[in-house]
Formats: C-alpha cells, structure tokens, sequence
C-alpha cells in the first residue's frame, strides 16, 4: 500500500514565477523516484488526473485550479565528475537549473553557460529543450531518466531516444503525458563552441573579453537577460512572468519573403532552420501586428523590457494573461498568416476554447 499521502486543496500560484491561478485538488512534493512511483500508483488507484509541475517558471495555471493531483518533482542531488575531455553530471529533476550551470562553469566545463539564468529545475529542461544564446541543452544531454505514469517503471532515454526539436521533445509531443522525469545525465566539454548570437557578441566586446572561459559567457548572458528582466527578481516587476510566451515561428521561405510587403517594406531578421525553412523572430511580428512593449491589458500586460513577456502587472487573473495571449495571436495571423505557438504549459483549462486557438499550429 502506498505510504504518499498528498494535502488537498493547495494553492498554485505562489509556486509559479506568473503568479496566478487556482488551487490543486489534491498536491504532493516528491523527493524521490520511490515517491514518484507511489504518487502514479496513488493517482491510478484512485483513477484521477494527475499533473506534474517542475519549478514554475514555465507554466499558466487556471483560475479555476487543477483537478485531480498536481505533483511537484523535487527530487536533489548532483555528482560531478571530469572523465578525460568530458564532465560527467547527473542531477536529479529538482535541481535549480541555473545552480547546476553554476557549478558546471565553476568546474571549467563548457556547453551550458548560455543557458545562465534560466529559471526552472533540471527535470523540465529536456521536455522542451531548453534554448538561448545558440545553444540547446540537448547538444549536452546524455540520457533522461523517467518514470513510466501507467505501470511505475522506470526507464532511461539515450538522447537519440529523445526526439529533440527546436523546444520540443517526446516528453512534450507524443510521450506528453506519460512519462515523469526523475533526474537527466549530461555532458559537458573541455573546449569553447563558437559564439555567433549578436546580442552575445556584443555583450562580450563589450566587456573587452577576445579569449571568454566559461565564466565570463556566464556573466555576459546574466547581464543581457537582466537588462531584459529575464533573470527572476522578486523586486523586478517584469519578471513576474513564464518566461518567453511564444516560439519563434519556423516557417516556410515562401512565407518569409511575404513579410517585408505585409510589414510595409521592413524586412524581417530570419535566421535558416531545418528542412530550408527559416525561423523568424515573434517579437517582430508582434510588435508589427500592433503589439508592445509595455502594452497593458487590465492587470495583464507586456514587460516594458522584453515584447515575448505576458506578466502579472498585480493581481491578474489567468484568464487576463490567456486573454493577452489570444489577442496578440490574432493580431499575428491577422496581419502576416503566421501562426504564433505559445511556450508555456497549461494546467486546469479543460476544453477551454481559447486553448485550442493558442495551441493550434497552422501550416
């Protein structure tokens, strides 16, 4: 017999960085694969929905709370380890993401310093693999550790079994729902990539830095993502958000040589992707569809430093920041046909109409 026992009726929003939402019907803290595996076991027995949250950097939940149980994986612990040319780390899914980059820049290794001050715990950054700055954790993924919801096995992915895309992965698309992450191995190298993001560039000529160890990349990134207000500070109003709302859209070239005449002449930052299609920045669509920076919707609005961030201007509802999302959505497709796919994941908004616009990719 199961021995997780969860506490009902706990509100959400307070464990979200956005700050709105309901409360679980019932909501546990797992601090072990044994934990996991008794909480899948406890949801089935019971047959009610379970939902996993991660550090909640990246999640909107509804007003109307979340049915069911809502878990929290807050499973620690990381071992660090040079072998040859490569640092070996494994951390278990409640690590802070951005403490584990810490330590890894510290050791000397290379791979994730671009990735300094995301917010979130190690376990949610395989599930949409995390990005920024030109690099993606999955260049550093070596394995994923879950536990099967349905039977409470647990299995390892390689990361070939991973399915990475751009900010995707079998854990958000056709295993959505199925698998919990426990912990992710990783690793990193003894040698610099090559740093071509613009914003990176300049930052780093900025500080007179010509020959970077993983420090000053670090230090670099911090400081651009500060000046967007996307490091979390509890006295930065800006940052009370979920990160970025929307993708950069990929699209097709024939679609992208369209928008320089629907946007009146301007010619659009395009940046090449797979299959010879091209990804194209959504904060230019929407600051050209009529969308702002400091655009405000009721107690919802746009971050005055940063066009992709919905925030919480002080007691705004979830149906206030989905209401935003929409808006800005339509005002896309409206202007230029391109459909915007919204970052974050959702919780407890069932059938909600306004969900099926925002999740729906077109073309």
């Amino acid at each position: 017999m199961s021995s997780f026992t969860p506490v009902p009726a706990v509100g959400l929003a307070s464990l979200t960085t956005l700050g709105v939402g309901g409360a679980a019907q019932w909501f546990g803290t797992l601090t072990s694969v044994a934990h996991v595996q008794e909480a899948c076991a406890w949801a089935g027995d019971r047959r009610v929905p379970l939902t996993v949250m991660a550090g909640g950097s990246n999640l909107v939940v509804s007003d109307r709370g979340v049915q069911g149980l809502v878990v929290r994986v807050a499973i620690p612990g990381v071992q660090l380890a040079w072998d040859g040319r490569v640092l070996r780390a494994g951390a278990g899914a409640g690590v802070c993401w951005d403490a584990l980059v810490a330590e890894v820049v510290a050791a000397g290794g290379w791979g994730a310093e671009c990735l300094s001050g995301i917010p979130g715990s190690v376990g949610a950054t395989p599930v949409q693999n995390v990005g920024a700055y030109g690099q993606e954790v999955s260049q550093v993924i070596e394995a994923v550790e879950a536990v099967d919801r349905g039977t409470g096995e647990a299995v390892t992915f390689p990361l070939g079994e991973c399915v990475f895309a751009y900010r995707a992965s079998r854990f958000r698309s056709a295993d959505r729902d199925r698998y919990i992450i426990v912990g992710v191995r990783f690793g990193f190298g003894r040698e610099a990539g090559a740093y071509t993001y613009p914003d990176l560039t300049r930052e780093l000529a900025a500080r007179h830095v010509q020959r970077p160890v993983p420090g000053d990349v670090r230090e670099a990134v911090l400081g651009i993502r500060r000046a967007k207000s996307m490091v979390v500070d509890p006295t930065d109003p800006n940052t009370r958000s979920a990160g970025s709302f929307f993708l950069n859209p990929v699209i097709d070239r024939a679609v992208a040589e369209r928008l320089p005449e629907l946007a009146g002449g301007e010619i659009p930052p395009m940046f090449p992707a797979e299959s010879g299609r091209v990804k194209v920045p959504a904060a230019w669509l929407i600051e050209r569809a009529g969308g702002h920076r400091g655009m405000v919707a009721g107690r919802a609005g746009i971050s005055t430093r940063h066009t992709l961030a919905i925030i919480n201007r002080g007691g705004a509802t979830s149906d206030e920041i989905v209401d935003l999302a929409v808006n800005l959505k339509r005002r896309v497709v409206d202007r230029f046909g391109v459909s915007l796919t919204p970052e974050p994941m959702f919780a407890g908004f069932g059938d909600d109409a306004r969900m099926t616009f925002l999740q729906k990719v077109e073309g």
